[in-house]
């Protein structure tokens, strides 16, 4: 018994220190909200340059998405970590002590870069390291770290803001703040092993083994390996998708369907809130610092409906869960529209605002966001599955450095009104793209799902040739 528990307490810290990368992630994106205030008074900030700030850590996660997942399958999960800990480090400590926009631009890229990459490697070192058993609460797990991570920086930006804001520099403050945890990342990664599935993958299979001994019991450890062994033949022996696949019908609708998916949850806006919910709540009415204390309600909401989103992932199906959340997003969206015109310089329009942005999280965070994830993982057969997932996640990055940057430009142009206007607007649009498009995942095996795309145009007549063709390569 003892053995067991000491099993499951070093497998205990190898999941904590490894979300740590998703704590960074979540502090990283996070932070921002409430650091541009008082940025952009420093640095002279327009609403192009606020937008370029916030939005080219976006660009660097695009990137860092892409090249995350290659890197760690050349240098291992593990080593993959620590390299992303030396860069979260290094963008931090740069954008920290950056003196001018230039500087500040190309060290939040980097920060991007360690966000995305982490992204990608470190749910998959999760996967590769938990028990079938554990693997979805485990996996899971990181996402709470993501949204924990931006709930502390909103609390940190609202003690240093309301304690030290007549201090010049106190977004620098705000910023540091995260080479700690990048710190203890490093450290930590030092302590723990590789993932054994990498191991096996490179021929190192006692190495392996031993490590799977160490947090599984002797047997499940020896039949883990052998199943671990088995799925990488199956995987060598499976050729890959590349973009020539993209003639085959069937193949596009699929990849067409992880880039809508995809897009669907970044054009409601939620990163708007995210990054900028400090200068939303401004513009509503609060001073700054009311503003930084009433954004936690942000971060608090995220972290709560994160928890009931992933209990409902096993209650109810996935496209009813999706629509039902765009529904709530886009109301919430077109109702901080109308109050913000109706309301406009009331008293009451600030706490109007604030309880539809929580009104927006919840739904986004608690129905859109856990639904998003899993669909991405379920709709792609094994061959399809690496590419189309690059290809899905780097257009989420993308339409989400797109909107960043735009935002606090909408917001200086065409008011705080007609900015959310747009997205409920783009919020119809998702719901009827979801309706339309999207089928329905839950309680479908991954081959039905491959059969079901195979046969949903019924006869190709003039593509059926590149079917066969397809088919014979399989």
């Amino acid at each position: 018994m003892d053995g067991k528990l000491r099993k499951n307490s070093f497998l205990g810290t190898i999941i904590l220190v490894s979300t740590l990368g998703g704590l960074l992630f979540g502090y990283d994106t996070g932070v921002i909200n409430g650091a541009l205030p008082f940025m952009s008074e420093d640095l002279g900030l327009n609403s192009f340059t606020e937008g370029l700030v916030a939005s080219s850590l976006l660009f660097g996660a695009a990137l860092g998405a892409v090249f995350g997942g290659r890197l760690s399958d050349f240098n291992g999960r593990r080593k993959n970590i620590l390299y992303l800990a030396v860069l979260f480090f290094i963008g931090t400590i740069g954008c920290t002590l950056a003196p001018n926009v230039t500087t500040m631009v190309i060290f939040r890229f980097l920060l991007g870069l360690a966000v995305g990459g982490s992204s990608v490697t470190v749910p998959t070192y999760l996967a590769e390291m938990s028990p079938v058993e554990r693997r979805g609460r485990v996996v899971t797990q990181n996402e709470l770290m993501i949204v924990g991570g931006q709930l502390l920086a909103f609390v940190f930006n609202a003690i240093l803001g309301n304690t030290l804001g007549d201090t010049t520099h106190v977004w620098r403050y705000m910023l540091v703040i995260a080479a700690l945890p990048a710190i203890f990342l490093f450290i930590g990664m030092l302590r723990v092993p590789e993932s054994p599935r990498w191991l096996i993958l490179k021929g190192r299979k006692d190495s392996a083994l031993s490590i799977l001994r160490q947090i599984r019991e002797t047997d499940k450890a020896e039949s883990e390996f052998k199943e671990i062994e088995a799925a990488i033949a199956k995987e060598s022996d499976t050729q890959k998708a590349s973009y020539k696949d993209m003639a085959v019908p069937w193949v596009r609708r699929i990849v067409f369907l992880g880039i809508g998916i995809a897009i669907v949850q970044q054009i409601t806006g939620v990163n708007s809130i995210m990054y900028y919910g400090t200068e939303i709540l401004k513009d509503a009415g609060f001073k700054t610092e009311a503003a930084l204390i009433a954004n936690i309600a942000n971060g608090l909401i995220s972290v709560i409906a994160v928890c009931i989103g992933i209990w409902l992932l096993g209650k109810v199906r996935r496209r009813r869960m999706l629509i039902i959340g765009l529904i709530g997003t886009t109301t919430a969206l077109m109702l901080i529209g109308i109050f913000s015109k109706v309301l406009e310089g009331s008293v009451a329009l600030p706490y109007v605002v604030l309880s539809l942005t929580v009104m927006f999280l919840a739904f986004m965070q608690g129905a859109i966001a856990p639904v998003t994830w899993l669909m991405l993982a379920e709709i792609f057969p094994l061959r399809l599955r690496g590419f189309g997932m690059g290809i899905s996640v780097f257009c989420l990055w993308i339409t989400n450095f797109i909107i960043g940057l735009a935002f606090p430009v909408l917001l200086e142009s065409i008011g705080l009104s007609t900015t959310f206007f747009v997205f409920a607007g783009m919020g119809v649009f998702a719901i009827a793209f979801v309706k339309k498009y999207l089928p329905e995942t839950k309680d479908r095996t991954l081959e039905e799902l491959e059969l079901y795309f195979r046969n949903y145009n019924g006869k190709q007549n003039k593509e059926e040739a590149l079917e066969v063709e397809y088919r014979s390569n399989l």
